[in-house]
């Protein structure tokens, strides 16, 4: 069993539990929750869900929402679901074990009403994966690599729902390049640092929606940080108290 330590989102709504050593997830996987349009009754699908961190928060923000969190680690699988009952949103969040490669049978193509997904950020061949096998499963490419996760989301989403990420902006060519042939009306959304005329995005959200043909949308993005060091109120909104983040291909 992995020893783990708890960590608070959305102003103590939400309690995660993360590995004490390696892997610990950061702020990403609250936006990437926010970012979600999603609805009371509808269905959603977390893959790659590690220790459910944008599962409880996207779960904690809709009322009567279904989150399915999609998790190849049975440890870490383990932690989401600890989460999910000491959060008290055991109605709302399903953990399942299994492999974006091989998944399991109860995962229907076409299923969900939304599918996201926060895949490792270090490109398999180009980066070294840490020492601790869970960090390096969370955060450098093994055998399914960025081609293969967003073909996975993009079979499991209905017509019409929309696929989310969070990535490195540094790959957001070739993000783009493969949503595109398969989802349409893309929105890059960065989350700017600091200030966006000086400091350049080093993540962004990449949103697109099934049988939608409308062209590419840059939106504005959101900037974190303030001048003093801590976080904008717009950031604030999100990280403490559970704000949405409105995307252009939710409306399309």
């Amino acid at each position: 069993m992995i020893e783990a330590s708890e960590v608070a989102l959305l102003g103590g709504r939400v309690r995660c539990f993360q590995p004490t050593s390696g892997y610990r997830s950061a702020i990403d996987p609250v936006f990437l929750a926010a970012s979600v349009g999603a609805e009371a009754g509808q269905t959603v699908l977390d893959v790659g869900t590690g220790a459910g961190a944008a599962a409880l928060c996207l779960a904690a923000r809709v009322d009567g929402v279904c989150v399915i969190g999609l998790e190849l680690q049975p440890e870490m699988a383990a932690l989401a679901v600890r989460g999910v009952e000491a959060s008290g949103l055991a109605a709302r969040v399903e953990v399942v074990v299994g492999d974006l490669l091989e998944p399991p049978g109860e995962l229907a193509p076409g299923g969900f009403d939304h599918v996201f997904a926060n895949p490792p950020y270090g490109e398999a061949g180009r980066e070294n994966p840490p020492p601790d096998p869970t960090k390096a499963a969370s955060t450098v490419e093994g055998a399914a690599r960025l081609v293969d996760w967003l073909a996975f989301c993009g079979r499991m989403v209905r017509d019409g729902g929309s696929v989310t990420i969070i990535h490195r902006a540094e790959r957001v060519g070739e993000i783009l390049a493969r949503m595109g042939a398969i989802l349409g009306g893309l929105v890059v959304y960065p989350l700017w640092p600091g200030d966006a005329r000086e400091k350049p995005a080093k993540r962004v959200l990449v949103q697109g929606r099934k049988g939608v043909k409308t062209p590419l949308t840059i939106a504005p993005g959101l900037v974190l940080c303030a001048a003093d060091g801590g976080y904008t109120r717009e950031a604030e909104a999100v990280l403490r108290h559970g704000a949405p983040i409105a995307l252009a291909a939710v409306d399309t």
